[in-house]
C-alpha cells in the first residue's frame, strides 16, 4: 500500500546530544501526568520497551499509559519536535523514567555512559520505510483523498458532465468528457456520483453525501464562451463516469504526522455511518460523525466512545422509568474533516461501534 511520502528517501541530519538530559531540558512540555489524571502511566508499566518494525507511537505509549493518546505529553518533548515522528526507529530503546514522569528515547537518565559523546552523523534512509508512524497510517491513507464527502451546499454547486464524447454512454481512461460549472483554479478534479445521504442521528436531517469515487479527470481546454462547456481528458476510470456525475478538486496529499490532542473545543457528536455500508465497526474501522470543522474539530483530535445508556423501568420501584449511564468502550482518531462531518479511525474498542454512539471530548 502506497505511503504518504512519494520520496524514495530522504537525508536526515541527525545530531545526538552528549547526554539525554541535556535532550529533555531543551523542550518545554510539562509532565502531563504530574497534573492531569487522564494521562497518568499504568501501574503495571514496564522500564522499557524496544522498538521493533511494525511499532506505532500510539501502541509503544499503550504499554505505558493508560490513555495512548496522551502520548504527546509525556515525551519530554516541545510540539514542534513531537510533529515530527521520524525521530524513533526500529532497534531503539524507550525508557520509563519514573521520576520525572516521562517517556524518553535512548539512554535511561542514570546510566553510567550518560557522559559518553556521540559524533554527529547523517542516517540516509527510507522514511516510509524504516521510521514508525504516529498510528497505523496505512489505514486510513485511501481516505485522505477518496472516498469522498460531500456536503449539501457543496453538492448543489459541484461542477457536472454535460456530454461525452462522440455520444459515448459511459467514458473510460483516455476519453474527453465536456463539463458546466464554477473550475476555480483546478485543473485536477475527482468525479463523483452522489451516494447514500448522510443523516443527523439526532435531528435526522440530510447533512451530506458519502460519494461513490468514480475516477480523475484533467482540464485540457477552457470554454471560449460563457455558454461554452470545458473540455476534460479521463486520466483515471475506477469505475464507468457519464453525463450527470459531478467534479470536486483534486485534494492534495501532504504529508501528514498526526498529534493525538483533545478537541479545543467541547464536543458531543453522534457516529452517522460505517464506510462500506455496514451498521457496526471494529478496530481500525473507519466512521463518520457529525461534528467537523465548523464545531472546532481539527485533525488529531480523539474522542470517546460511548454508547447511551437506555432508559428502562425500575422494577425494584413501582416501574418508575430510570436512565442507565453512558458506557464508554473506545476511542475514536479524528483524521479528515470537512465542514460538519468528519472521518474517524476507531481505536482500542471494547464493543462494536454503532451508527448512532457518542463520541465526546475526553473527559
Amino acid at each position: 500500500m502506497k505511503k504518504f511520502s512519494t520520496a524514495a528517501c530522504i537525508v536526515v541530519s541527525t545530531v545526538v546530544f552528549a547526554t539525554l538530559p541535556q535532550f529533555v531540558q531543551a523542550a518545554s512540555v510539562t509532565p502531563a501526568s504530574a497534573k492531569t489524571p487522564r494521562c497518568a502511566f499504568k501501574p503495571n508499566a514496564p522500564d522499557q520497551h524496544v522498538v521493533v518494525k511494525g511499532d506505532t507511537l500510539w501502541d509503544i505509549s499503550g504499554k505505558f499509559l493508560q490513555h495512548p493518546w496522551c502520548w504527546p505529553q509525556v515525551w519530554g518533548m516541545n510540539r514542534d519536535e513531537i510533529r515530527n515522528p521520524h525521530w524513533i526507529y526500529p532497534g531503539q530503546i524507550v525508557y520509563f523514567d519514573r521520576a520525572a514522569g516521562r517517556l524518553r528515547l535512548g539512554r535511561p537518565a542514570n546510566s553510567g555512559n550518560a557522559n559518553v559523546r556521540l559524533s554527529p552523523q547523517v542516517r540516509i534512509t527510507a522514511l516510509d520505510n524504516e521510521a514508525i508512524q504516529s498510528i497505523p497510517a496505512g489505514v486510513i491513507e485511501p481516505f485522505l483523498s477518496q472516498p469522498l464527502i460531500i456536503e449539501e451546499d457543496t453538492f448543489k454547486t459541484a461542477p457536472r458532465i454535460v456530454a461525452t464524447e462522440e455520444g459515448h454512454v459511459f467514458l473510460g481512461t483516455g476519453d474527453r468528457a465536456y463539463v458546466r460549472g464554477n473550475l476555480g483554479d483546478a485543473k485536477d478534479f475527482q468525479v463523483f456520483r452522489p451516494g447514500k445521504p448522510l443523516k443527523d442521528p439526532v435531528t435526522l436531517q440530510i447533512i451530506g453525501y458519502e460519494a461513490v469515487y468514480l475516477g480523475d479527470v484533467k482540464l485540457v481546454r477552457t470554454g471560449k464562451t460563457p455558454d461554452e462547456a470545458d473540455s476534460f481528458t479521463v486520466t483515471t476510470s475506477k469505475e464507468e463516469m457519464g453525463v450527470g456525475d459531478r467534479l470536486m478538486p483534486l485534494p492534495a496529499k501532504p504529508i501528514i504526522n498526526y498529534v493525538p490532542h483533545p478537541p479545543v473545543q467541547q464536543i458531543d457528536a453522534r457516529i452517522v455511518s460505517v464506510y462500506g455500508g455496514v451498521n457496526q465497526a471494529g478496530q481500525n474501522q473507519v466512521v463518520s460523525i457529525n461534528r467537523g470543522a465548523d464545531a472546532g474539530l481539527d485533525i488529531g483530535s480523539v474522542l470517546e466512545l460511548s454508547r447511551l445508556g437506555a432508559v428502562i423501568k425500575d422494577t425494584t420501584d413501582e416501574k418508575k422509568p430510570v436512565k442507565l449511564p453512558d458506557e464508554k468502550y473506545g476511542q475514536l482518531f479524528v483524521f479528515r474533516i470537512f465542514k460538519n462531518i468528519s472521518y474517524g479511525l476507531v481505536m482500542e474498542v471494547r464493543n462494536p461501534v454503532q451508527i448512532g454512539d457518542i463520541a465526546s471530548s475526553p473527559e
